[in-house]
């Protein structure tokens, strides 16, 4: 798990993955936030643009990659590069507007809908989360989701197994 962004929700995440058992490490281009202090957790801690760190780093099916920067700046650069890597997932946390405005950006600088489509974000499963906690445990949970295709929706509202084949795609239930 790569967590771009050192902001406070950042801490409650790596805390998250690192209990899911991922490698975590934290990028951030502003030294100042991204310290062993702020995210004693943390496996690695990585002051570069995440852009440019992503770029030589090594993923494969099983990387998420949580985008928390908040700045179109970081932002685009690095999810027009994710947007077209072979990772497990890839999310963005930010209001709607937001994603509005950053999915805009992303497809003016070429991404097609095919890789847009690849995006998460807002990022997380709509759990009513308020603090850095409940917000870090709504995107681990999506994260489960996304890697093993499924819904995220409660399992009352579902009739498959609980335990399903990793091969068995997830299936609603009655509404």
């Amino acid at each position: 798990m790569i967590v771009f962004g050192a902001i406070d929700f950042a801490a409650a995440l790596v805390r998250a993955g690192k209990f899911l058992g991922y490698h975590v490490t934290v990028c951030d281009a502003r030294p100042v936030f991204a310290t062993r202090a702020r995210f004693p957790d943390a496996d690695d801690i990585v002051v570069d643009w995440p852009h440019r760190y992503l770029r030589h780093t090594p993923t494969d099916a099983r990387t998420a990659l949580c985008v928390l920067t908040h700045d179109a700046k970081f932002d685009i650069l690095l999810l027009q590069q994710a947007l077209r890597m072979p990772v497990a997932c890839i999310g963005a946390m930010g209001s709607r507007r937001t994603h509005t405005d950053r999915e805009r950006r992303l497809h003016e600088a070429g991404l097609g809908e095919q890789e847009l489509a690849r995006l998460r974000s807002p990022i997380g499963l709509d759990l009513g989360a308020r603090t850095p906690e409940e917000t870090a445990l709504s995107i681990a949970a999506e994260i489960i989701a996304t890697r093993r295709g499924a819904t995220g929706i409660p399992l009352i509202d579902t009739h498959t197994p609980i335990h399903r084949n990793p091969a068995q795609p997830a299936a609603l239930g009655a509404a």
